[in-house]
């Protein structure tokens, strides 16, 4: 009797194990699929989040070039136009290119305050500030009514703090893209 309750015993442990199996199997290959999704998903979002960095970074990039142009060219009509008036040759074409130069400065500005990061933003503007303050300067030594310190001399000398608060721009521009600070 006792080898047949063994027998018995080691039948019902062999019929549980072979029903069994196919459950066991089933769960630990869920498990297993589980946690391969979920390392895949991670994988995918870190790849997500990389590609939008590398794309945020080259639209700061483009931006930031873009302004860059823009603003210097600005700067170049003000400065012939200070030439322009200098020599009392102020032409309607010569205006015209000046206001051409200055919308287009401002529309720029416009885009990069979408874009650019705080600390660039606050240079942009201050720059566009100091080119407005030269701007308005040079048309009222144009119109007659100059300034105390609106001589030619005087706005011409301005340029050269323009170039020195450039540098400053485009050093944070550099900065922010992490390509350092030295041009």
């Amino acid at each position: 009797m006792a080898d047949a309750l063994i027998g018995l015993t080691a039948a019902v442990v062999a019929v549980t194990g072979t029903l069994a199996a196919p459950v066991i199997s089933q769960r630990l290959m869920g498990r297993v699929q589980r946690e391969e999704f979920e390392r895949q998903q991670r994988l995918a979002e870190a790849e997500w989040s990389r590609e939008q960095q590398v794309a945020e970074l080259d639209r700061r990039r483009d931006c930031y070039a873009s302004v860059n142009a823009v603003f210097r060219g600005y700067r170049t009509q003000l400065l012939n136009f200070l030439w322009t008036v200098h020599k009392a040759e102020v032409t309607p074409q010569a205006r015209e290119t000046l206001e051409e130069a200055r919308h287009t400065a401002h529309a720029t500005h416009a885009e990069a305050q979408m874009i650019a990061s705080p600390a660039v933003l606050a240079e942009l503007d201050g720059m566009s500030k100091a080119l407005s303050e030269t701007y308005r300067r040079i048309m009222c030594l144009e119109e007659g009514t100059p300034d105390l310190d609106g001589s030619f001399d005087d706005i011409r000398a301005d340029f050269q703090r323009l170039w020195e608060r450039w540098d400053a721009m485009l050093s944070v521009m550099r900065a922010d893209l992490g390509v350092g600070s030295q041009p």
